[in-house]
């Protein structure tokens, strides 16, 4: 299966991490999901959402000031500290062996949720003329994929967590773990070797945060 990219002129039902309601709006927005299969193991599979992070900065690029971009940590690409994609990986074993992937992708282009949980902005409130049209960020977006898919396949997951670094988000500043069944306080030091953020907490201990929601001030 794959790998093919399926996207739509809205979506209205869509689910972001821990089953939260997502949809396009009534604006121009990019929905899509790429579909393919995987025989790496699942813990290392999931390593295509930093994968999939960098592919949607880089198609933010070609719109926005790549000064403007940044990726928190686990998935959520920003411009100029909001929100302004979503992305969520699915996955279950393929009938021939191995893993199909889901990688679900959307961008705000040119309108933001109005009721987000947190700020969220568009490609087009940082362009001085009209955002790109969905099929034309899609273009951009399979292309930086592409590459960066073959980065992961030829020299491993150091180096994309190495290009995921250089746009991080917050590393470095206090923020708040909300893991479900308890918060966590601390800073948020770096990617571990797996893609875990690495939280030093206030007592000095260092916890290992492998999946949750991670607030830096009012982001």
């Amino acid at each position: 299966m794959g790998p093919l990219w399926l996207t739509a002129e809205r979506q209205t039902a869509g689910r972001g991490r821990r089953g939260r309601a997502w949809e396009t709006g009534q604006g121009r927005n990019l929905a899509t999901t790429l579909l393919l299969v995987t025989s790496r193991p699942p813990a290392e599979a999931a390593q295509i959402s930093f994968v999939a992070a960098l592919a949607v900065a880089d198609m933010a690029a070609a719109f926005v000031p790549a000064s403007l971009i940044s990726l928190k940590w686990p998935n959520d690409p920003m411009i100029s500290g909001r929100k302004a994609s979503g992305i969520l990986i699915e996955s279950g074993p393929a009938p021939a062996g191995g893993l199909w992937l889901a990688v679900g992708i959307g961008v705000n282009l040119a309108e933001a949720p109005v009721a987000a949980e947190r700020p969220a902005t568009t490609l087009a409130a940082h362009m001085a003329g009209p955002p790109p049209m969905p099929m034309a960020a899609l273009q951009a977006l399979s292309e930086a994929f592409v590459l960066w898919m073959d980065v992961w396949e030829r020299v491993g997951f150091e180096a994309i967590a190495g290009a995921w670094t250089q746009r991080a988000h917050g590393f470095g500043q206090a923020c708040q773990a909300r893991l479900g069944s308890e918060t966590l306080s601390g800073i948020a030091e770096g990617l571990d070797t797996d893609g875990a953020l690495r939280l030093r907490l206030s007592d000095g201990s260092l916890r290992r945060i492998t999946a949750g929601d991670v607030f830096f001030g009012e982001s």
